[in-house]
């Protein structure tokens, strides 16, 4: 990553140094982790392989633990994400992000206002924002945010959460209402990635297609090359 580095400490468990800037954000391939969805391996290491695949920018998230445990595991994500110089975000949780010293955090609609979040994590980190429609992607750029994550674009069963699914036209919509990039998200894997990138999308977000992939690695690079490809075309 760009940018001056500067250390502000150490995960007791990795001895794993951790620096805080303000990433260059590549939104390309965004991976959400998922404990329960893991196929193979823990998380740690499904991200670590995912990483060496291509993905861009890993997400933590985890409805279903204690705090501690979102904490220990996110000091070992910040550690494998720092090495391979890619941001390390937080789902919701403002507190966890502080803790490991994340690069950001995405919030929900239901979720802490923007505002409330800036002030908390400060100048130097990103807030991603879900939005479903082109006035909650407004309102959230409006806010503040950096970056969106717009769905759910197709159905999908990993976030019981999602909503119903807007389809491709909506994301189009979406992205031509703001400035901010914006991120797909929402059933998407190996055979719809290249439509979300068509519709203006800076990237797509996957959980399943990666993390409950025999390969995460390969399911990663083959996202990547799709996604890279469209962008050449």
């Amino acid at each position: 990553m760009a940018g001056q580095l500067r250390r502000v400490g150490s995960s007791r468990r990795s001895n794993c140094t951790v620096y805080a800037e303000r990433p260059n954000m590549d939104y390309s391939l965004y991976l959400v982790t998922d404990r329960k969805l893991t196929k193979h391996g823990d998380v740690s290491s499904v991200v670590e392989a995912a990483l060496d695949g291509g993905t861009s920018v890993v997400q933590l998230r985890d409805k279903d633990v204690s705090t501690r445990e979102m904490i220990e595991l996110g000091q070992e994500l910040r550690c494998v994400t720092e090495q391979n110089g890619v941001p390390l975000l937080v789902n919701d949780r403002v507190d966890v992000a502080l803790a490991i010293k994340a690069d950001g955090v995405h919030v929900g609609q239901d979720d802490m206002p923007i505002e409330m979040v800036r002030k908390l994590i400060g100048a130097d980190k990103i807030i991603g924002v879900s939005a479903g429609t082109i006035e909650e992607a407004v309102q959230a750029e409006n806010d503040g945010a950096d970056y969106l994550g717009v769905g759910a674009v197709y159905a999908t069963s990993s976030k019981s959460d999602a909503g119903d699914a807007i389809g491709p036209e909506a994301l189009k919509a979406i992205v031509d209402s703001v400035s901010i990039p914006v991120v797909a998200i929402g059933g998407i894997n190996g055979k719809n990635a290249r439509e979300c990138i068509t519709q203006g999308a800076a990237g797509v977000a996957v959980i399943s297609a990666i993390v409950s992939a025999d390969d995460p690695s390969g399911a990663s690079s083959n996202l990547r090359q799709t996604i890279l490809k469209t962008r050449s075309e």
